[in-house]
């Protein structure tokens, strides 16, 4: 590349990639005073001047101005000085033009470190910028290598990292052959580049998986209140449409169930309850347990606390296996929940009766 075909290509990549004219000018005359000092004197104070239209590289040895010389190396007599510019005066810095005859060889091949050096930049900003405004989305890409627990997953024009703290329990992942949907939650901007880090146990994954499923969350008739999630065993999501006349809870199951079955493929058959939000919390909170059936709910509103009752056959239901259903509906609602079967409740009032 010769230093005419290194202005184009400045050109091109000012044009391509947005970059200012003067940071890539700025940028290959800097390198240029490198290149110089490195082959030709590396104690001068020079300036290297790049026209932008030509392409014309000129050196300037940068020089006090002295009556007395004593130092040819930094120093110019004021006589001298004034061959250049009859201005020049005893302390001014007069430039002098010091271009070797070879210098365009060793400048176009610096000037093209450079080019290569900003669109190795340019493109990683780009695709740190494509990536950071895609935080809190789903990606889909294929497992590229696992080392030391995270797995590498090829996105095309980037990897992203999943830590094992972000791992879907009991997933196998196979190198060049699994292919998943990741949830974006963070993109760092390092110096080797951009750094995607992704999830499969994010509540945002099973939000973003349903707007990809559900056309009527697309399009806002459908809207998603509430996420709780114990990734790789069970989720709730609690729906919501303004339309009377849609049911947010049959528009997310979908036609024989195809729309949830969708998602749970995607996580690996992790178990999807999908209940109706309403404003009322002790409807809301009775939805939340579902499967369970709920005989009546009383609200303490002051301490946020949901006092359920259940038939004595839905009791282990309502609280699921560990206790899961219960605090999945707690997360989803945001009350506490303390339930009790009709007997439980039966069994105390007694007792308030007899301590009386």
């Amino acid at each position: 590349m010769d230093v005419s075909e290194f202005v184009e290509a400045l050109e091109q990549l000012h044009s391509d990639r947005k970059i200012p004219k003067e940071v890539l000018f700025d940028a290959v005359e800097a390198a240029l005073v490198s290149a110089y000092k490195k082959n030709f004197g590396q104690s001068q104070n020079v300036r290297v001047e790049l026209n932008r239209e030509s392409g014309k590289i000129l050196v300037f040895a940068q020089k006090e101005v002295v009556e007395n010389l004593e130092n040819p190396q930094e120093e110019i007599s004021v006589a001298d000085a004034r061959k250049i510019n009859p201005l020049y005066n005893a302390g001014d810095i007069a430039e002098v033009e010091v271009t070797p005859k070879n210098f365009g060889r060793i400048a176009a091949q610096a000037a093209k470190q450079v080019v290569i050096q900003k669109i190795r930049e340019a493109e990683r900003d780009t695709i740190y910028e494509e990536f950071a405004n895609r935080e809190s989305e789903v990606v889909y890409g294929t497992v590229q290598s696992i080392e030391l627990g995270n797995v590498y997953i090829n996105l095309g024009r980037t990897e992203a990292i999943l830590p094992p703290t972000e791992h879907l329990p009991g997933e196998t992942y196979k190198p060049g052959e699994t292919r998943v949907k990741v949830y974006v939650l963070e993109v760092k901007n390092t110096s080797k580049g951009p750094q995607v880090f992704v999830s499969r146990t994010h509540p945002g994954l099973i939000k973003r998986l349903f707007e990809l499923e559900v056309a009527e969350i697309q399009d806002g008739t459908v809207e998603i209140k509430s996420v709780s999630r114990e990734a790789g065993h069970r989720s709730k999501i609690a729906v919501w449409s303004a339309d009377p006349n849609v049911d947010p809870v049959g528009a997310c199951v979908g036609q024989r169930g195809q729309r949830v079955q969708a998602v749970v493929g995607d996580l690996q058959g992790e178990k999807i309850d999908i209940v109706r939000w309403s404003e009322d919390p002790r409807v809301y909170v009775s939805n939340a347990l579902s499967p369970a059936k709920v005989s009546d709910v009383n609200i303490d509103e002051e301490q946020k606390v949901a006092q359920i009752i259940v038939p004595d056959n839905q009791l282990s239901l309502a609280i699921g296996k560990e206790g899961q259903n219960a605090r999945l509906a707690a997360k989803l609602t945001g009350w506490k929940i303390d339930i009790k079967s009709e007997s439980q409740m039966e069994a105390m009032g007694v007792e308030a009766i007899a301590e009386e």
